[in-house]
């Protein structure tokens, strides 16, 4: 016998047919396979041929050989997939032998390719009826895989993760088309949390005695978040902001400080959101909840009527707005009173590439509005200013370049189960359907029917989901009037939607008491989402004192992008998203960014626009940036030239400006120049 055989720990026999397979492993390596034939004997079964395989074919051997081997074997196994009676043969002619051995449950496809691979309860992955080894499933995962679209090794990991855990290929490559199994497609749960913050009791403050009647009408006592503000100097008038996850209510922070120094003679509320949807729903809000207290206006853009027909009015006690609405008030001189608190709601917006450098200009802009009239006007002595936000990385980092006491609090009411599945965009509305459905047929311990936030990249989309919903649903986005806004709030609020659609118009905190969001796509127009915007959107679902838990879906499509710009596919993002650290808050300046904010400064700031750049969270280049206003006649000395007036009033960068320019010049109608902005647009 040859050397390569002296020693053999496992031989291995499987039924092929009319013969056997023999395979044998010594120290977990195949030594050889070999074919095997049994013929029935005058003294029982015995070998007859035995043909060792070779890369050119088969190589008859001795009989004998094959006894020598079976007896220098620790130990023989039997193919369970053997049939009985070629179990009994085989028995009988080791027997003959004196040779031990055991039937055990193999991987038939190992055994087809030559390979030994033994099954126990906890490798045996279930495919088609009979089990297999974790190596063939993959394989076999692989190549369902490649029929759907090519996926990221994340995404393989996570399914190679189930197939593991779940020990059925079926049910996991069911997930390729849409399985809805909860216990299959659960990624994972975010524990609700407490901290344990002593509640301050409401008459213990010390508000404006209207103010304190008011709140002691609605509750007995603070939420932690609130207690936790109050503990950091809220009522003293100390700077803040509020790090908080959705839900918390941190928004009354702001409404505590706003109301006690409005009604204390201290100045006006000014409560600023990203989006006008926002501002609408707050400006309601406020109207119904302290009306009876103070005028309250909006202003949303840089027209004095609103598109409901109520007029902004300056004078107003309590101010709701965009950023840029407020913003436009400032860069065209308008008189904004006397401010006593600044709430900027979402502040995490600082690190958007193109509103974050708007924000950052206006934040120091508005405080040197406050500085200035406090200058002026004897008895005012500015602004308290609360930041509010569910989303930040670097939370002590940035409240100390806002100069702002930080109050961090980590509780999530609701615990929120995250599920992922894997769709292609046809199919999508379909499962959205079903997941839609099956909530608002369920019923909270509260009494409330499960509703559901389905976001997704633009308002097309959001129409035709909608139409696809059974259950009453509605699209909601900023293609909407006021009055149809205002319509589908109530509508849900009042539980007669099962559903709402919707693109970023409801992820910053539009107040819809949903248990469940679905994301339909993980792009916001031509952009991936970041985490924070992911965050902030699966923070909608789950309320408390509606709902028990929460629930996200994630719906994901293999190799899908939605524009040729977008690095990335989506389902590397959707686990990037699920797996990824809250990111930075930090605001970035390219020279188009820095030349805008620093012409915004010298338009309000005139010879203060250095000090007004110097304290912004960015870092801005102001040299550079006032040669270029030099450069473009934006500027002459450190005042805006009518040019430079018209293009900070419009918000316009640079290149927009000189786009416009450049058509007037040429006698380009209105039209065309319009088009040829829009289109560069369309292809940045």
């Amino acid at each position: 016998m040859s050397e390569q055989v002296q020693r053999v720990d496992t031989l291995f026999l499987h039924e092929t047919g009319d013969d056997y397979l023999a395979v044998a492993n010594r120290d977990g390596d195949r030594l050889f396979r070999a074919k095997l034939e049994v013929a029935e004997k005058s003294a029982g079964p015995r070998p007859a041929r035995f043909r060792r395989k070779t890369d050119g074919g088969e190589e008859p051997r001795n009989p004998e050989e094959f006894v020598e081997i079976a007896r220098r074997a620790g130990r023989i196994r039997i193919s369970q997939q053997t049939t009985a009676a070629g179990r009994e043969e085989v028995q009988a002619m080791l027997d003959a032998y004196q040779l031990a051995a055991k039937v055990v449950r193999t991987c038939r496809y190992c055994a087809g390719r030559g390979r030994y691979s033994p099954l126990t309860a906890e490798t045996a992955i279930e495919a088609d009826g009979e089990f297999i080894c974790r190596d063939c499933a993959v394989e076999e995962l692989e190549r369902e895989l490649s029929f759907s679209g090519a996926v990221s090794g994340a995404a393989q990991d996570r399914l190679e993760e189930l197939l593991f855990a779940e020990q059925d290929l079926e049910k996991v490559t069911g997930l390729l088309g849409g399985e809805l199994d909860p216990d299959l497609t659960k990624y994972d749960e975010v524990s609700a949390t407490t901290d344990d913050i002593d509640p301050v009791a409401v008459s213990e403050l010390d508000l404006h005695p209207d103010v304190q009647g008011l709140f002691e009408d609605r509750f007995e006592e603070l939420l932690p978040v609130q207690s936790l503000a109050v503990e950091n100097g809220l009522v003293e008038g100390d700077d803040q902001m509020v790090v908080s996850a959705t839900a918390t209510g941190k928004t009354l922070v702001g409404e505590i400080a706003g109301l006690h120094r409005l009604q204390s003679g201290n100045g006006k509320l000014l409560f600023l959101v990203p989006l006008v949807a926002l501002a609408n729903q707050k400006h309601e809000d406020f109207q119904d909840e302290y009306g009876h207290l103070a005028n309250v206006t909006i202003r949303v853009g840089s027209s004095r009527i609103r598109d409901d027909g109520h007029a902004f009015d300056p004078a107003a006690d309590i101010i709701v707005g965009t950023y840029e609405g407020i913003d436009h008030a400032l860069r065209t001189g308008r008189d904004l009173g006397d401010i006593g608190t600044v709430v900027i709601d979402e502040v995490h917006t600082l690190k958007e590439d193109d509103r974050g450098h708007r924000l950052d200009g206006l934040i120091s802009r508005l405080k040197y509005y406050c500085e200035q009239r406090r200058e002026e006007r004897a008895g005012y002595d500015g602004a308290q200013w609360v930041y509010l936000s569910a989303t930040v990385g670097n939370p002590g980092e940035l409240a100390g370049k806002l100069r702002a006491n930080l109050v961090e609090f980590e509780e999530r009411p609701v615990p929120i189960e995250r599920h992922v599945t894997f769709a292609d965009g046809a199919e999508k509305p379909d499962i959205e359907n079903t997941l839609v459905r099956r909530e608002f047929d369920q019923e909270s311990s509260m009494g409330y029917r499960g509703q559901t936030i389905i976001f997704t990249n633009s308002r097309r989309r959001c129409n035709e989901i909608s139409r696809k919903l059974d259950y009453p649903s509605r699209p909601y986005h900023a293609g909407l009037d006021y009055g149809e806004r205002k319509s589908v709030e109530r509508q849900f609020g009042d539980q007669d939607l099962a559903a709402v659609v919707t693109t970023a118009a409801l992820a910053a905190g539009v107040d819809f008491p949903a248990n469940q969001v679905i994301f339909d796509t993980l792009a916001m127009g031509i952009e991936w989402l970041s985490v924070q915007e992911f965050e902030q959107m699966l923070g909608r679902a789950g309320r408390p004192d509606y709902h028990d838990r929460g629930k996200v879906y994630v719906l994901v499509e293999p190799d899908a992008s939605y524009h040729s710009s977008m690095e990335g596919t989506e389902e590397e993002i959707a686990f990037t998203l699920l797996k990824g650290d809250m990111e930075n808050v930090v605001t970035h300046y390219d020279e188009d960014a820095a030349v805008e904010e620093t012409l915004a400064n010298v338009t309000v700031g005139g010879t203060a626009a250095k000090r007004l750049n110097d304290r912004m969270v960015g870092d801005i280049p102001t040299k550079h940036a006032l040669g270029k206003l030099l450069e473009y006649e934006f500027i002459d000395g450190l005042e805006p030239t009518d040019r430079g007036r018209a293009v900070t009033t419009h918000f316009l960068d640079p290149d927009s400006a000189f786009r416009i320019l450049d058509g007037v010049r040429k006698g380009h109608a209105p039209g065309r120049i319009i088009a040829t902005l829009e289109l560069r647009e369309d292809d940045q």
